[in-house]
């Protein structure tokens, strides 16, 4: 087995249990101690053109799409845990872009990134089953490509690392809380279900920021460029990157490899090394 042709192969699959499943097979022999996998470390990845997702949700621009219904509703419920849901698919494709499309890297590089991959379809599967739950499924509701474009604007490895685990990724760690904080107002059966999730993804989000954060660093390491130079590379492709926000999850960002004067850039709220 080649692995990144069969990386392509999972990049290209647009049904999601196609996906995972192929995935879960690929991994098991991945993590093989006595496995036969080939490197072509020689041949140039591919540009893909559209989303994975492109047959299975309908896709609008992300400034029309509507805003979510109450979350006391059972509809409410449904079109948040979708759009997380797509959140984490969009995620796993991201993950298994970082190993498909950067070669000759540490082993650990590919490692780290196809564990956030398995990480990601657990994510995705947990949500995918209180959708059901509400009877509801995975492209019931129109979605946005921005993690695709994401993906389309940093074909290297230090924009990559800077702007997806580490910034955009690092949003996620400020997001979530709010999110349960508004579930637990509600404090019904379904919001605590999904309180749970969101608990689970959080914990593990930080470990995948955590992943970013060092391979960023390496990165800058292999490109000669410093570290500090983090917002001045994400502000090349996120405009207004350092722009302050509400609430800033100054414990998980530090827990993630953020400076408290990275954290200070984007925050008022207090910070101490």
């Amino acid at each position: 087995m080649e692995f990144f042709q069969t990386l392509e192969a999972i990049l290209r699959t647009s049904e999601p249990a196609e996906k995972i499943t192929g995935f879960k097979t690929f991994y098991t022999r991945y993590q093989a101690k006595n496995r036969s996998i080939d490197f072509a470390h020689d041949k140039s990845p591919l540009t893909f053109e559209k989303p994975s997702f492109s047959n299975i949700c309908p896709i609008v621009p992300a400034t029309t799409l509507p805003k979510r219904s109450a979350l006391s509703t059972d509809e409410g419920k449904a079109r948040l845990l979708h759009a997380i849901a797509h959140i984490e698919y969009s995620a796993i494709d991201l993950a298994l872009d970082h190993t498909y499309r950067f070669r000759n890297m540490p082993d650990a590089f590919y490692r780290d990134w196809l564990e956030v991959a398995k990480e990601e379809i657990d994510h995705f599967q947990m949500l995918e089953r209180l959708l059901h739950e509400l009877g509801y499924r995975y492209g019931d509701f129109p979605v946005h490509t921005f993690l695709f474009d994401m993906a389309k604007k940093t074909p290297d490895l230090l924009t990559r690392m800077a702007v997806v685990p580490r910034y955009l990724e690092a949003a996620g760690l400020d997001a979530n809380p709010l999110i349960i904080e508004k579930l637990e107002r509600i404090d019904d059966t379904m919001s605590r279900k999904i309180i749970d999730a969101l608990q689970i993804i959080l914990t593990e989000e930080t470990d995948h920021v955590r992943k970013g954060d060092r391979w960023f660093r390496y990165a800058c390491k292999k490109a000669g460029v410093e570290p500090a130079s983090y917002f001045d590379i994400v502000e090349r492709v996120l405009p207004g990157a350092k722009k302050k926000k509400g609430f800033v999850n100054v414990p998980l960002r530090k827990q993630a490899g953020f400076s408290c004067d990275e954290i200070r850039v984007i925050s008022s709220q207090p910070c101490e090394e």
